[in-house]
C-alpha cells in the first residue's frame, strides 16, 4: 500500500513539473488553429467571403510565425541541454 501512495505522489510531481509544457502546447494548439477559428467567427456573423479570406490568412501567418519562433526557441533550448558529443579516435 505504501509503493501505491509513492507511486502516486511520483505521477503527481512529474505532472506538476511538466505544467509549463502542456501550457506551451496548447498555446501551440490555440495558434495552429486560430485562422479557422476567425473565419468561423466572422461567418457565423454573416461576413462577407472576401472579408473572412482575408483576415483568416493574416491571422493563420500570423500565429505560424509565433509557432515557428516558439519552436525555434524550444530547439536551442533542447540542443543547450543536450550538447554533441565528441568521439575520440583511437589509435
Amino acid at each position: 500500500m505504501s509503493s501505491l501512495f509513492s507511486w502516486i505522489k511520483k505521477q503527481i510531481g512529474y505532472f506538476i513539473d511538466s505544467i509549463p509544457e502542456l501550457i506551451k502546447g496548447f498555446v501551440l494548439f490555440v495558434l495552429a488553429f486560430s485562422g479557422l477559428g476567425i473565419a468561423l467567427l466572422l461567418r457565423y456573423f454573416n461576413q462577407s467571403g472576401t472579408i473572412i479570406i482575408s483576415i483568416g490568412v493574416i491571422i493563420e501567418i500570423f500565429a505560424m510565425i509565433v509557432v515557428y519562433i516558439i519552436f525555434k526557441n524550444y530547439l536551442k533550448l533542447e540542443e543547450e541541454i543536450k550538447p554533441a558529443e565528441k568521439k575520440q579516435i583511437k589509435k
